[in-house]
């Protein structure tokens, strides 16, 4: 049975459609107004408040809690410090990715985890033989995205504090009024962005400090179906659409290694300890890397509006990202499919994210991608190009 997150006091009468979804075993918003685009447009051109509650969070702490971090994820948790956050897979002892997340150092002692699935059992597999505990935040952490390019003035509005020296995927603690929270550069549209971390208790009270401080930015409550087209638009990945959680694969094609999934980049083989999966994923590299790759395709428009104009029909695509496996050909053969895409505002262009072998992964290398008009089957063009798609300037600055 889904639960209400501890912002819906707020967000519950802002949902005139009663638009919602499952996340995660929450009711969370797919879009609060009548269509998601003023959401969408809000994240890119003002600012967005996304109730981010859901994820899973955990608190690590301790003597060995640096271990027991460095033992679970691919990269290096000794180079992490206090105030830095870091993004990262874990992987099973196969290699293959069970989970991604982000992991913020509070002190030398403490982290803060986060995750899209359920990670406690796994977290505590992995402890023995240290000194160290780990307690799930899930329900009394609750979490508010604060995303665009207002984004920085709205947070410096309501907590009187200057944010322009908080560099990105960093964090530090702030108070909004009387409300004490943790502030994170990071979140999950690509833009300039922060993630409020709040007691779960005093959660409307920080969803109306910021809608007030906001408002002169027009600031407005986003959901799922804007965050989804930001999220492909800036390359960013999505568990159990773009690639599955070795916990959840039945097949061995649905295990992912990180190098198959865009998170190579984020794989630490040097650091001195040991973690869980090093020694095949040191395998899959000297056997010559994956068969398989990430990539980012831009979809030809003509090839697609003569699809429809075959069936009498002007071009019809959704505001919506879609998600699901379409196949993707080279000629004859099928090299890999398609798990996410969309039309981008802001870009004027067909997205898609997909899966290819990896004699397709460089920039420029051309594709057919499978299309459905009326339920006849056809081909549009697709050019490799690099992720992300789209990387403002302002989200590092």
């Amino acid at each position: 049975m889904s639960i209400g997150s501890p912002f819906d006091a707020r967000t519950l009468p802002l949902n005139t459609k009663r638009n919602w979804r499952e996340w995660s075993g929450y009711y969370a918003a797919s879009a609060y107004s009548a269509s998601h685009d003023i959401e969408y447009n809000a994240i890119r051109n003002a600012a967005a408040l996304i109730d981010v509650s859901p994820l899973f969070k955990y608190r690590v702490s301790g003597p060995d809690a640096t271990r027991l971090v460095d033992r679970v994820i691919t990269r290096d948790a000794t180079k992490i410090k206090p105030g830095q956050v870091i993004y990262t897979p874990w992987c099973d002892e196969h290699g293959k990715v069970v989970d991604d997340g982000t992991i913020a150092r509070l002190d030398d002692d403490s982290f803060r985890w986060t995750a899209a699935d359920p990670q406690l059992r796994w977290l505590r597999l992995n402890t023995r033989g240290l000194d160290v505990k780990i307690d799930e935040t899930s329900e009394s952490v609750a979490a508010v995205a604060v995303q665009g390019p207002m984004s920085r003035a709205v947070l410096e509005r309501a907590t009187g504090d200057d944010f322009s020296a908080l560099g990105y995927y960093r964090r530090r603690a702030a108070t909004i009024g009387a409300l004490a929270v943790d502030v994170s550069r990071t979140g999950y549209t690509g833009d300039l962005g922060y993630e409020v971390w709040i007691d779960a208790a005093r959660a409307p009270e920080l969803w109306d400090a910021l809608m007030t401080a906001g408002r002169d930015y027009q600031v407005r409550a986003a959901g799922m179906l804007a965050l989804d087209v930001a999220r492909i638009e800036a390359g960013l990945i999505l568990l159990e659409v773009d690639y599955t959680s070795a916990r959840h694969a039945l097949i061995p094609e649905q295990n992912y290694s990180p190098y198959e999934i865009g998170l190579g980049r984020l794989v630490n083989l040097e650091k001195e300890g040991p973690f869980v999966g090093r020694a095949a994923l040191q395998r899959e590299i000297e056997n010559g890397g994956p068969a398989r790759r990430l990539v980012g395709m831009e979809l030809e428009w003509d090839a697609l509006e003569a699809l429809y104009q075959a069936q009498g029909l002007s071009p019809m695509l959704s505001p919506a990202a879609w998600r699901e496996q379409v196949p993707l050909y080279a000629g004859s053969r099928q090299i890999g499919r398609a798990t996410s895409g969309t039309w981008s505002p802001i870009l004027k262009k067909n997205l898609a994210i997909g899966s290819v072998d990896a004699a397709f992964e460089p920039a420029g290398s051309r594709l057919q991608m499978e299309w459905t008009v009326e339920g006849r089957r056809g081909r549009v063009g697709a050019t490799v190009v690099p992720l992300p798609f789209l990387d403002p300037p302002r989200k590092r600055a």
